[in-house]
């Protein structure tokens, strides 16, 4: 995979969007993850529930590792880890702290649309944390990876995911007006799917995220092959 961040449109790989290709090669935001993220509370309230789902011995991949924040202590508590990102510079991050540690993490640079090279039942338990799903453009490519999840699981594993709530945009300043204009948008071609945000974030532009229905995220697990055990509403 090339790491050229300046590729043209037409060349970026199934799934990622220009400012998630942008996103992925700033190595500032490998950088200062750890440390920008250090008081969000979601990242505690995971790591709580991961460990109360995820239980050596085994294998867990984490599909959008990040810097392994959620990977990590998984592996302190005795799993072998699998950390699957796009970007070089989050690997590299979750590498120096395999390797400080001593800590058992194989690093696979991969877009999570295209990780044919995972083999079929090859972990315990897999994760696609912090709204990582919702990265991927487009919904059949978001498909593909729940279908690659599903594959890479073996059979009686678990698979833990987190999303954005569409409907949450009802209590955000502004929300109510995106909703009915991302409704509209979506209803007049395929450019625009119902859930798709653009926006700026730390100084990358247009970075895309994808906010998921209920009933969506339903039948797209259903369809990858998945039974859902637990569901989790969670507000700030």
């Amino acid at each position: 995979m090339t790491s050229d961040s300046h590729i043209p449109q037409w060349q970026l790989p199934a799934g990622v969007s220009r400012g998630t290709w942008d996103y992925a090669h700033a190595a500032h935001i490998a950088d200062e993850y750890d440390a920008y993220f250090c008081e969000n509370q979601l990242f505690r309230f995971d790591e709580q529930v991961l460990a109360r789902h995820f239980a050596p011995p085994g294998t867990v991949a984490d599909l959008g590792c990040g810097s392994g924040r959620a990977l990590v202590p998984l592996v302190r508590r005795g799993l072998k880890g699998v950390a699957v990102d796009l970007s070089e510079d989050m690997l590299r991050v979750v590498q120096k702290k395999a390797e400080e540690e001593k800590l058992e993490i194989t690093c696979v640079q991969a877009n999570l649309v295209e990780m044919d090279g995972l083999g079929d039942d090859a972990v315990d338990y897999a994760m696609c944390m912090f709204s990582t799903l919702g990265m991927v453009q487009g919904r059949e490519n978001r498909r593909r990876v729940l279908g690659h999840a599903r594959r890479i699981v073996k059979s009686g594993g678990k698979f833990i995911l987190h999303i954005h709530n569409w409907w949450y945009n009802l209590y955000d300043p502004g929300g109510p007006w995106w909703l009915i204009g991302n409704a509209l948008r979506s209803g007049l071609g395929r450019a625009i799917q119902r859930g798709d945000k653009f926006f700026e974030y730390r100084g990358i532009p247009n970075m895309y995220l994808h906010v998921f229905t209920r009933r969506e995220i339903r039948r797209d697990l259903k369809r990858a092959g998945f039974r859902i055990i637990e569901w989790l509403p969670l507000d700030p």
